[in-house]
């Protein structure tokens, strides 16, 4: 098995490529290891001194590590956890490991904007910011407001705020005229 490697805009942050699926739909945020029981593959790699996160994505891990830790010393105890983990046979996900699609439902008289924006969401962003290593979740719809939540390598990226502001909440008011500003929820 041949693991390769990606830098992310988050200088915290590195993607893992196995080569293989990580997970079938959805993504899987794990901020801390406390929250990483029900994945086995997640649970390997917060066994490694220094990393604080565990993304997973359809075919990539993301890590973020502590920033007195560096690359150099943590990187193989990564791989070698992400290889373990593939040669022991275990799920990525134990259990009912559901997965969020990362779409809150909404309905009433905004239902039709809502679904424009997950649509563009879907379409256009999530895409994006998965090359990245990372997601981006639909909170709500509120008074013209967008609330999204960034996560993977997109969380607590130093340009996350610029993407945010920049990039999506300009793609959704050139396309969506009730969108009037895009903000973060922060889980």
């Amino acid at each position: 098995m041949f693991i390769q490697t990606e830098s992310t805009p988050n200088p915290a942050t590195l993607k893992f490529l196995p080569g293989q699926t990580v997970l079938e739909a959805g993504t899987a945020d794990f901020p801390s290891a406390d929250t990483a029981g029900k994945s086995p593959l997640a649970t390997r790699i917060f066994a490694v001194d220094g990393v604080t996160g565990v993304f997973l994505g359809n075919d990539f891990v993301t890590v973020t590590k502590r920033d007195s830790v560096d690359w150099d010393h943590i990187k193989p105890a990564i791989l070698g956890a992400v290889m373990e983990h593939y040669q022991s046979g275990q799920p990525v996900m134990s259990g009912d490991g559901a997965v969020a699609s990362g779409h809150a439902d909404h309905d009433g008289e905004d239902a039709e904007i809502v679904s424009q924006i997950k649509e563009l969401l879907d379409s256009r962003v999530r895409p994006a910011v998965a090359q990245d290593g990372g997601d981006i979740t639909f909170h709500g719809f509120e008074r013209g407001v967008v609330y999204l939540h960034m996560q993977g390598a997109c969380a607590g990226c130093p340009s996350s705020t610029l993407t945010l502001k920049m990039g999506i909440e300009n793609l959704l008011r050139h396309y969506i005229p009730e969108v009037t500003e895009v903000r973060p929820v922060v889980a």
